[in-house]
């Protein structure tokens, strides 16, 4: 696969609705995903080489969803799962949690990680606010879009 094939690829995902796509071929596997905030990388598999691959034009990945109304309204923030992986809420198993609910925190504070594909992946707050609820437990699997907290806007 050549360079020229996977920016069609690139572009197929960009202008659909899709938020992963994985094409083989021959002893080359290759996945685009929209939604990752994994960086380029190549790890080699049995038999195989996977590449993952963020376009550089595609935004990374949108962590927060608001309720119906945006931040204007002052609605709670459902911050949701952008890959499928795993929830820690610390970075270490006997370090403290990120965060707990009742903390105040800011745009860019980490919330937990995410370990997907050996890769832990800080998630931030998108909005500053008050960590209202903790929906997943600790080392918990997650399913892209699974809610993780509620945040009130402060």
């Amino acid at each position: 696969m050549n360079i020229t094939e996977i920016r069609k690829l690139i572009k197929l995902v960009e202008n659909s609705g899709i938020a992963e796509l994985e094409v083989a071929e021959g002893e080359t596997s290759i996945r685009i995903s929209r939604q990752s905030s994994i960086t380029p990388a190549m790890t080699p598999a049995p038999q195989a080489l996977t590449t993952v691959a963020t376009p550089a034009s595609t935004p990374t990945a949108n962590t927060e969803v608001a309720s119906t109304d945006e931040t204007e309204n002052n609605q709670e923030h459902v911050v949701t799962s952008p890959m499928v992986g795993t929830f820690y809420r610390s970075p270490s198993p006997d370090a403290d949690p990120f965060v707990n609910e009742g903390d105040k925190v800011k745009k860019g504070d980490t919330l937990c990680i995410i370990e997907a594909m050996k890769l832990m992946n800080e998630i931030e707050a998108e909005y500053d606010g008050i960590i209202k609820e903790i929906i997943v437990s600790d080392a918990s699997p997650l399913e892209f879009g699974q809610p993780i907290f509620v945040i009130t806007p402060a």
